[in-house]
């Protein structure tokens, strides 16, 4: 038997896994997590204004679902992550590596507004129950946008 991961499969999976965050329905989140999961958040630019309550580097289930527990008990409902461009980036050994774009938005006046948006890499294998995150990088964005041709301009 293959266990090769297909774009459908991580995508329903990683789309189900963000409803289950936006739902606060944490069994569901602990489940979708390798014990031994590696996680990250931060600013594309490292010098956001929040980057102290946006930069966890965590190791292990518990210690990842911990903060986020206490990261969704803080933001507002309903709150809606939107994942979109799912593609593979490689393979190593049992593990699948995706990249996905993230768009964030909320609710104020009766208006769906953006809240915040990145990229995410993941890496997922097939665990004992299915499914299972290895690492998520997320790097959202925080860097005002300029015309391409300034940031070219910039690093030439």
């Amino acid at each position: 038997m293959s266990n090769d991961i297909t774009l459908s499969e991580l995508q329903e999976f990683i789309a189900a896994y963000w409803y289950a965050y936006d739902e606060a329905n944490y069994d569901e989140m602990a489940a979708a997590k390798a014990e031994d999961m590696r996680f990250i958040t931060r600013s594309d630019s490292g010098a956001s204004p929040f980057e102290e309550l946006m930069s966890p580097e965590l190791h292990g289930r518990d210690a990842v679902m911990e903060w986020l527990i206490d990261h969704r008990k803080d933001s507002p409902y309903p709150l809606r992550h939107h994942t979109t461009n799912l593609h593979r980036t490689g393979a190593d050994g049992d593990v699948t590596r995706a990249r996905v774009y993230l768009f964030v938005n909320q609710v104020a006046n009766f208006v769906p507004f953006a809240v915040s948006s990145g990229v995410i890499d993941v890496a997922v294998r097939r665990g004992a129950n299915g499914l299972e995150f290895t690492e998520m990088d997320t790097v959202l964005d925080t860097t005002n946008s300029v015309p391409l041709s300034e940031l070219a301009a910039g690093t030439a």
